[in-house]
């Protein structure tokens, strides 16, 4: 949730017309450009195209560094000018939540399992998918600080964090939402093999032995229900 939030907040600084206009130009620069260069790039007054700049810097939209553009260097060379430059960043957001990166990160994954062990791809792409489930479940449990067992309802929470929407429902938890929709809709069986793995390897790895992943496929939500047991 809190990468979600992330990237509605970094989309939410391009709203601004000023600000999504010198976003667009310093993207298109070949090289970094300096405050003066942006505000002429889109006419804007040098003190709005300040403002708006470090905005997009805070966003983390744009990175900066120093640089003495005449060159010269030593005493009278003069102060380096901040320049401006796009970030590495990239900003996705989908409603409902997606994730087709981490569909295409398993799915690449998959395919070169079997292509150094000519095992069969779907085998190696649930391979993948289960590691991928190990790995975010350490992950969520680092952030939260876990050395024990987690409790039952911890699940929520984990998957909750991946755009599963998940609504418990007396011993049954539906996931309301599946991060592979569209994937989903073309490819089913692929897919909602890929989603069992991960969920599966998520509860292994947060400690949830009682709980049950299962496919149920129903219309509207995703193919894996959770039982526990």
């Amino acid at each position: 949730m809190d990468d979600f939030v992330s990237q509605v907040n970094g989309v939410g600084a391009l709203a601004e017309p000023a600000r999504r206009a010198l976003y667009l130009y310093v993207a298109g620069q070949s090289e970094p450009v300096s405050r003066d260069r942006a505000a002429e790039g889109v006419d804007l007054p040098r003190h709005t195209a300040k403002f708006h700049l470090d905005k997009l810097v805070e966003e983390g939209l744009l990175d900066t560094e120093f640089r003495r553009l005449s060159g010269r260097r030593g005493p009278g060379a003069g102060r380096p000018t901040k320049l401006y430059r796009r970030s590495a960043r990239q900003v996705t957001v989908t409603l409902p939540e997606r994730h087709y990166d981490l569909a295409g990160q398993i799915l690449a994954e998959g395919v070169d399992l079997a292509a150094g062990e000519g095992t069969p791809v779907l085998d190696a792409v649930r391979r993948a998918a289960a590691a991928a489930g190990r790995r975010l479940a350490a992950a969520q449990n680092r952030r939260a600080g876990a050395s024990a067992v987690a409790a039952p309802d911890d699940v929520v929470p984990a998957l909750a964090a991946l755009g599963y929407e998940p609504r418990p429902q007396g011993d049954v938890t539906v996931l309301a939402n599946c991060p592979f929709h569209a994937l989903a809709r073309e490819h089913t069986a692929l897919v909602c093999g890929m989603n069992l793995q991960l969920i599966e390897a998520m509860l292994d790895e947060l400690g949830h032995p009682r709980v049950q992943a299962r496919l149920d496929p129903a219309p509207g939500r995703c193919c894996v229900t959770l039982t526990r047991e």
